[in-house]
This record gives structure tokens, C-alpha cells and sequence, in this order.
């Protein structure tokens, strides 16, 4: 069943961000200080229509092991990703 960002079902610490929503040249900073926002256990459910993989190098390089990334879901237009702040 894949996951709709518009209606998010979300657990306590979880908390949506839909990058489909904010113009472009802002994304990568409104998704860096989301993520700087959140406290150690708290995640990000990242919504997007398509693979981010360069932005996903770049929160690499600036938070090291300090965020985790696991796919929701992964289809064509329709990409979801949870980023786990772990310190």
C-alpha cells in the first residue's frame, strides 16, 4: 500500500515534511533546519516525487552518524524516507 504524504498517519516523534509543497531553491535549507530542529530519537518522514540522492549524500556529509535513512517507500514519483536524528 503506498504511503500518502497529504494524509499522514503519524506516531508520537514523527513528524511529516512533504518537500512537493516548498519551491525549489528553498528545499535543501527548509530540510536542514527541519532536521537541526529535531532532538535525538525524533524523525522526519520525507515525502517527494522523486530520488533525492544527491541531497541524501549532502545530509550525509553534514550529519555523519548522526541521522538515519530508511525508505518507507521507493516508487516512481512517490518517495518517502524517515530520517532517525540519533544524536
Amino acid at each position: 500500500m503506498a504511503h500518502d504524504c497529504s494524509h499522514p498517519v503519524i506516531a508520537e516523534g514523527v513528524y511529516p515534511f512533504d518537500a512537493r509543497g516548498i519551491a525549489k531553491r528553498f528545499r535543501h535549507a527548509a530540510i536542514f533546519g527541519a532536521l537541526s530542529a529535531l532532538q535525538p530519537g525524533e524523525t522526519m518522514r520525507f515525502c517527494n516525487d522523486h530520488d533525492p540522492l544527491p541531497l541524501l549524500s549532502q545530509i550525509h556529509a553534514h550529519f555523519g552518524e548522526g541521522v538515519k535513512m530508511a525508505y518507507v517507500q521507493r516508487e516512481p514519483g512517490a518517495i518517502v524516507i524517515d530520517f532517525l536524528v540519533t544524536a
